[in-house]
């Protein structure tokens, strides 16, 4: 009798160890879940709520899945837009997993899910961007066209109103386009809910890079020429300006100027008139001097008669 008791402490004792080493408990994280599986099957609905929880040692695992919300991050792809444009587009996405149990079944883990996603996302982002023109990708209104005539007088744009397309649908819807592809099947098919895409970055392909640069380069260069052109027209009707006015004022000092030498001339002349009519003689004497000053040099050679008036003084003056 005793024998059989200290067996069946024995066998108790080497159960409870069992238990022990096998790790009957599991716990369970705020913002984890959890999937049950028995021999690698699932076993009922997938474990929710936080806290310590028990499980058969041995033949059951764990299998913890996040419920918070996780990024996706794709590689950069060469896609050609509906207007032939060949641009590299990067796009990033917000998921979480809705269904834990069909996420297990699927895909089984956030790697299975990942590789999903590449090929989901990526084609719904193909198939959006193939089917819209460039400029549908890069704005999300016609912001620019609606209010052209103040940013233009700002001088915050170098081209033309007739060079800027105009949107139909935009960034944002092209966005939620790309969303609603995506997720239709994710959901049922994977238990992955996806809340957003976005595009990270987007440019052009190498050789197109350099034609739009070479292009952009172009424009500045147009819109700089422009500005000279202008700053040439406004240099030529300032210094016409500046020379009507100078030659106005010129003209005035000039006729002023010679308003005060025409009367200086005839005070002058009044002048030289009251001197030379009290002695005649004596002025005709200077002029006929003056006279000789102005005719007569060491090179001049005169040829008179003896009664020449011109001589009178001449002969005068003799010994």
């Amino acid at each position: 009798m005793r024998q059989n008791s200290a067996k069946s402490l024995i066998a108790l004792i080497v159960v409870i160890l069992l238990i022990l080493v096998g790790n009957p408990f599991y716990t369970l994280k705020e913002g984890k879940q959890a999937v049950i599986t028995q021999f690698g099957d699932p076993l009922g609905d997938p474990v929710t709520k936080a806290g310590l929880h028990l499980k058969m040692p041995f033949i059951q695992k764990v299998n913890i899945f996040e419920e918070r919300v996780l990024e996706w991050d794709g590689d950069p792809n060469q896609i050609p837009t509906k207007d032939k444009r060949y641009i590299k587009i990067d796009t990033t996405a917000r998921w979480r997993i809705i269904d834990a149990l069909k996420f297990f079944q699927s895909v089984y883990d956030e790697t299975g899910a990942h590789a999903r996603l590449d090929d989901v996302i990526d084609a719904a982002v193909r198939d959006v961007i193939t089917s819209h023109n460039l400029v549908e990708i890069v704005r999300s209104s016609n912001r620019i066209l609606e209010n052209f005539d103040k940013i233009k007088e700002e001088g915050k744009l170098f081209i033309e109103e007739s060079q800027i397309e105009r949107v139909k649908n935009g960034r944002n819807d092209l966005r939620a386009m790309i969303i609603s592809n995506a997720k239709a099947g994710l959901r049922s098919q994977f238990g992955i809910e996806l809340l957003d895409v976005r595009v990270k970055r987007l440019n052009y392909v190498e050789e197109v890079q350099r034609k739009v640069y070479d292009r952009m380069i172009s424009e500045r260069k147009r819109a700089a020429e422009e500005y000279r052109s202008e700053g040439r027209g406004a240099q030529a009707e300032i210094t016409g300006k500046t020379d009507k006015e100078l030659k106005l004022i010129q003209s005035e000092a000039y006729k002023k100027a010679q308003k005060i030498k025409g009367k200086a001339d005839a005070k002058a002349t009044k002048i030289y008139a009251n001197a030379y009519s009290k002695d005649p003689g004596f002025y005709s004497f200077l002029q006929t001097l003056k006279t000789y000053k102005d005719t007569v040099d060491s090179d001049t050679t005169l040829i008179l008669t003896t009664d020449a008036e011109y001589f009178k003084y001449l002969q005068q003056s003799s010994p």
